[in-house]
């Protein structure tokens, strides 16, 4: 699935899927971005963003627990070098303090977190107050997990290549949204998050809610974080068709779709309705 010439390139970005064990089954964190922002203005998604050139520099990668060639064994991409794979890392673990306040890092205890915040408060980049604070970033405590293309359809927006982590909630420490970029923090659980969005009460676009279903399958952090260890992180591009009732988003394993062999499970493609994303033939089909 690479890139024909024709096609829009697509930005390198990452993303961190927190989870939790809740009081009935394991729950994830979920993101309101601010109404104003221009990519998914108002839209619930997990806590990420694209990768700065910052972020695969000799220094950012010395403040990571692993070193790039570790990173990289995680992947099983054969193009990708051990500084990018090192810095999209590092890009899912500085976008989750950023927009959640969630700090996976050696030493970051309630102190050191709290110095953190008031170094930042009196303008002091994130690095650098990470390296006062001798605070090293925890790339072990993140999993690849997936990879996700957008489309090249005109409707889709900007592309983005975006590498999807799993984390465990970080002990004795709480999400909160940063007021800018979010402006709410929620955790649900998966199925339930697919509920709401069914109920129109929050919107999800395909990556979230594709996501949600996979996590459907799990009733623990244990059992998630276990089969992302030891399974192939699915790469996955929608492919876009027009038919005669509006537009669909079609997964590998469809009929439609040029990859033959399923990456997911749940349906094979999803109908677009304005802006959400629907299953063809109601609720249930989440789960097929």
């Amino acid at each position: 699935m690479n890139p024909t010439e024709t096609e829009r390139p697509a930005r390198d970005a990452a993303s961190l899927v927190l989870l939790r064990d809740g009081a009935d089954s394991l729950e994830v964190l979920l993101l309101r971005r601010h109404a104003d922002t221009r990519v998914l203005g108002g839209v619930y998604v997990f806590p990420g963003g694209k990768l700065d050139p910052a972020d695969c520099s000799p220094d950012a990668l010395a403040s990571l627990d692993l070193d790039a060639e570790q990173l990289l064994a995680r992947f099983h991409e054969p193009d990708l070098s051990p500084e990018k794979a090192a810095g999209l890392h590092q890009a899912a673990l500085r976008e989750t303090f950023e927009e959640a306040g969630l700090l996976l890092a050696e030493g970051a205890d309630a102190e050191a977190r709290q110095a953190l915040a008031a170094r930042q408060a009196a303008g002091e980049s994130l690095a650098d107050a990470m390296a006062a604070l001798g605070l090293r970033w925890q790339a072990s405590a993140i999993q690849p997990w997936s990879r996700w293309v957008t489309p090249d359809h005109p409707a889709s927006g900007p592309r983005f290549d975006t590498r999807f982590f799993l984390a465990r909630l970080p002990a004795g420490q709480q999400a909160r949204h940063d007021g800018f970029e979010a402006t709410e923090a929620v955790w649900l659980r998966p199925r339930q998050a697919l509920e709401r969005h069914a109920a129109h009460e929050i919107d999800l676009v395909p990556p979230q809610l594709m996501s949600l279903v996979q996590l459907c399958r799990h009733a623990s952090v244990d059992s998630a974080w276990n089969e992302a260890l030891t399974s192939r992180q699915p790469h996955v591009q929608p492919e876009a068709h027009e038919v005669d009732d509006g537009r669909i988003l079609c997964y590998p394993g469809d009929p439609l779709h040029s990859v033959r062999e399923r990456a997911l499970h749940g349906p094979t493609r999803l109908r677009c309705v304005g802006r959400r994303f629907e299953p063809i033939g109601g609720f249930d089909t989440w789960f097929d």
